[in-house]
């Protein structure tokens, strides 16, 4: 196995992974359409490959997750410079493999070196598996996102 930053050569197989991630996280009450998204993905993954900011895990050759990385560039000045770890995935057949630790592991040390202070990621909240992995990586809750729907018996 092993960790490489993607190039546009790896762009629809990137896309291809992110709608599977897609698609897997609505039984986890995501709103997101995996295949309905395609196009508006691929360019946000074209985007970030050119900035050097996914990184593709390897299996002999055969590209099996992925992960995307940003620096928080919003509008607010903060106190800290946050590195964005995004859309971490790594297919079922290789999962509890060692990947996903490699991943964020590998993710984690290409935000240090371009200057992030602290690291922060999002995961579904009903998604139990994912947040005991991240857990079990030293990551905390630092905010939470509520949500309900505008026909419900509170209105």
């Amino acid at each position: 196995m092993e960790i490489v930053t993607a190039s546009m050569e790896d762009v629809d197989t990137i896309v291809d992974l992110w709608v599977q991630l897609a698609a897997g996280q609505r039984a986890h009450g995501s709103h997101l359409f995996g295949d309905r998204n395609r196009t508006a993905v691929r360019e946000t993954i074209v985007q970030r490959v050119v900035a050097e900011n996914v990184l593709l895990a390897r299996v002999d050759r055969r590209s099996v997750g992925f992960v995307m990385v940003t620096i928080d560039s919003g509008r607010y000045e903060q106190d800290e410079r946050r590195g964005i770890i995004e859309n971490i995935f790594v297919e079922s057949a290789y999962r509890n493999q060692g990947i996903g630790s490699e991943l964020l592991g590998s993710a984690e040390e290409r935000l240090r070196s371009t200057g992030a202070d602290i690291l922060a990621l999002e995961a579904m909240a009903d998604n139990e598996a994912a947040r005991q992995f991240y857990r079990a990586h030293g990551y905390a809750p630092h905010r939470i996102e509520l949500e309900k729907p505008t026909e419900n018996d509170t209105l």
